[in-house]
């Protein structure tokens, strides 16, 4: 069993926005997730957290994976990119990164025992599981024609304040675990075919490699969790999802402890004026000005620079 989170390598930037970023994103990943991960009732399963090529020399990087060998369960990191097609680039360069990311996997075959199956969870770097989830995939991957199993619904937690309401996305969310042949995950053309789309879906066609997790059930045979099993995490480095997103619902209390954070302290980050005035803006605002400044400035900006 293999928790994937994803740090950075994917996406606007290739996910890294600093080393400031870093460090309180590293904050939140070690006070949040990391306990909820020890809250697991089962934990026979191999921590594996992705990095971009730079971070291999990144001191607080190396300082984390230090600091996690005292856990009770493995830890690897690769950092060869995230295992997942960005379509941030045109669709040759996408698969041919997505190709060479897992053709770089050393670090990772030598962690996974010898098995017929690989199961995959994708745990964000700052969003949390119910403490059954380890247990909950691997029984519903005994099922032999189920390939994937995806949460639906969850809880969206305010790390600052420890308020938690009801989150009820409209499309499928990143709280999700793929079964792989093991011979399958680590070839990369076996793996890109594995994984791609089984039939058009929006602008991407049949045989693309999933562009991100809101096309899952396009690409396998894929079972649904009953209840709230996940809780995203919202602490002010987030990329895109805020304490007061469209898809939250009512408040409620008394859930924390079922992932693993009862006893935590509320997170304290510093924020930068730009941030600070950003969230005084309505949500719709907020979207429009990190597409404009994000997804249509600053990406074209670095498409120029790398043509």
């Amino acid at each position: 069993m293999l928790v994937m989170t994803p740090f950075t390598g994917l996406g606007l930037f290739c996910g890294f926005r600093g080393n400031r970023w870093l460090r309180n994103r590293i904050k939140v990943f070690e006070a949040f997730v990391i306990p909820s991960l020890l809250n697991q009732t089962d934990r026979d399963f191999t921590l594996w957290v992705c990095w971009r090529r730079e971070e291999r020399e990144n001191k607080q990087v190396k300082d984390l994976f230090l600091r996690l060998q005292v856990l009770p369960f493995p830890v690897v990191f690769t950092y060869s990119g995230i295992p997942i097609y960005d379509d941030k680039y045109d669709d040759q360069t996408a698969r041919e990164r997505l190709y060479q990311t897992i053709k770089n996997f050393p670090e990772l075959m030598d962690a996974v025992p010898d098995c017929d199956e690989l199961y995959m969870l994708i745990q964000p770097s700052d969003d949390l599981y119910d403490r059954n989830t380890i247990d909950s995939v691997k029984r519903a991957f005994q099922r032999k024609e189920t390939q994937a199993v995806v949460f639906e619904h969850g809880y969206i937690c305010n790390y600052s304040t420890l308020e938690v309401k009801e989150y009820n996305p409209t499309t499928t969310p990143p709280f999700a675990a793929i079964k792989f042949d093991r011979e399958v995950f680590f070839s990369p053309e076996k793996h890109l075919k594995y994984v791609a789309l089984k039939r058009d879906s929006g602008k991407y066609k049949a045989g693309t490699p999933y562009p991100s997790h809101e096309y899952l059930k396009d690409c396998f045979n894929t079972g649904v969790f009953q209840g709230r099993g996940f809780l995203v995490g919202t602490h002010g480095e987030n990329i895109s999802t805020h304490w007061n997103h469209p898809f939250s619902g009512a408040s409620v209390e008394g859930v924390l402890g079922n992932f693993g954070i009862a006893e935590v302290k509320p997170l304290v980050l510093p924020i930068s004026y730009r941030k600070w005035l950003m969230r005084k803006l309505p949500y719709g605002w907020q979207r429009k000005l990190r597409y404009w400044f994000g997804e249509l400035l600053f990406s074209r900006f670095y498409q120029w620079i790398r043509n």
